[in-house]
This record gives C-alpha cells, sequence and structure tokens, in this order.
C-alpha cells in the first residue's frame, strides 16, 4: 500500500505513537550529550582549579583573577546545562501525557507547557539545531503553535558568561586558596602571600602562559 501510494505522490502520515516515541528517543539522546558536556567540563575545571592554587602559592594575582573567572564561567555554563536537562525531561513527561491522549482521542493535543518548555530549550546552542527541526515537527502535529523568531534566534549569553561578577570571583578565590585570597573585593590585591624566590619562578612563566592559555581555549570551546 505505502508502496502504491508513493507511486501517486502521497506519502504516509507519521503515526502518532511512532512521533512521540522517536521525539523521546531523540530528547533522551540530547539529554545524554549534555551530561556529557558537563562532565567534560568539570574535568577542565578541575586542571584550572589546580593552577590557580599553584599560582595562589607563587602570589601570582593576575593569573588567580584570570583562573578564577574561568572557574565562574564554567560553574556556571554547568548551571545552565543542568536547567536545559530538566526541561528535556519535562518535556519527556509532557510528551508521554500526549501517549495516553492519543489512547483516547487518537491524535495528540495542544500543549501551552511544551510549548514555553520548547522556547527555552531553542536558546541552549549546544541542542539548537535539533530543538529547532523538533519544534517544527510539534507545530505540524499540532502540539506547540508557531514560535515567534526573536524567541528561535539564539540569546547572547556568552558575554554574560565572560563578564563575571567581581564578587563571584571573590568567592571562588576564598574557597580555592583557603580563605587567603577573595575574602573581600577591595582586599584581593593585598592579601596575595609574597612570592617565594622570584627568580626561580621566572623560567616557567612563558610555559605558564601558555598553559593558561590553552585551558581557557579548552573551556571555550566546551562552552560553546
Amino acid at each position: 500500500m505505502d508502496f502504491v501510494m508513493g507511486l501517486f505522490g502521497k506519502s504516509r502520515q507519521a503515526d502518532p505513537k511512532e512521533q512521540v516515541n522517536e521525539w523521546c528517543k531523540k530528547l533522551r539522546k540530547e539529554g545524554n550529550q549534555l551530561e556529557r558536556q558537563i562532565n567534560a567540563i568539570r574535568r577542565e575545571e578541575a586542571k584550572v582549579t589546580k593552577s590557580l592554587k599553584e599560582a595562589a602559592k607563587k602570589g601570582d594575582k593576575d593569573v588567580c583573577l584570570i583562573l578564577a573567572k574561568e572557574v565562574v564561567n564554567s560553574r556556571k555554563s554547568v548551571n545552565k546545562i543542568y536547567a536545559a536537562k530538566a526541561n528535556l525531561n519535562s518535556v519527556q513527561l509532557q510528551m508521554k501525557g500526549q501517549l495516553a491522549t492519543i489512547k483516547v482521542a487518537g491524535a495528540m493535543a495542544s500543549s501551552t507547557e511544551v510549548m514555553v518548555t520548547m522556547q527555552q530549550l531553542v536558546k541552549l546552542p549546544e541542542i539548537q539545531k535539533t530543538m529547532m527541526e523538533m519544534s517544527r515537527e510539534m507545530m505540524k502535529a499540532g502540539i506547540i503553535e508557531e514560535m515567534m523568531e526573536d524567541v528561535m534566534e539564539p540569546l547572547g549569553e556568552q558575554d554574560e558568561l565572560e563578564e563575571a561578577a567581581q564578587e563571584e570571583v571573590d568567592k571562588i578565590l576564598f574557597e580555592l586558596t583557603a580563605g587567603k585570597l577573595g575574602e573581600a573585593p577591595e582586599a584581593v590585591k593585598d592579601t596575595l602571600p609574597a612570592p617565594v624566590a622570584a627568580a626561580k619562578v621566572e623560567p616557567e612563566e612563558e610555559e605558564s602562559d601558555g598553559e593558561l592559555e590553552d585551558m581557557q581555549s579548552r573551556l571555550e570551546a566546551l562552552r560553546s
């Protein structure tokens, strides 16, 4: 029958139950991908934390501040991804509800909650492509209404992540240096321990700068 329909230019409509199951499969896949990204960011954060502690021992204030901002940005990224995972789970639960609706009414029902959640998910660059594609499929199925163009465009949250508040940076410094740094914004400049044997540290500066840039590059790649 499908072959005959194909000859006449017609295609079999997607079965609602099959479509919902396919969406749930994609949602689980994206959730697993986000979890792997969280783990990767945390591994890089652990390396940055180690470098920060070493820089604090050497009294390298500038490096400490740069690395503290990287830790702040990493934690913000992780929190944002966890929020996205929660939204993915929410949509999956809504889709299970759609299966129950299909059994009773034979078709999917419109859902404002799904539309609001999908509007949040399409803002996340990591899963935007898949979520936009799924949104279009849900529009055709009648679950959600057409979303506004400005909603479907990625938000410029990168700048907010890069401009970490001084207060948050100080908290990280205080946490990772056992209170030696970051106790108060105005105290940061004066609380660094004095460098030990500055002449011995100098040969390592070029290598440290390279490692710092490498870490920043890897973290930026993970967040993009």
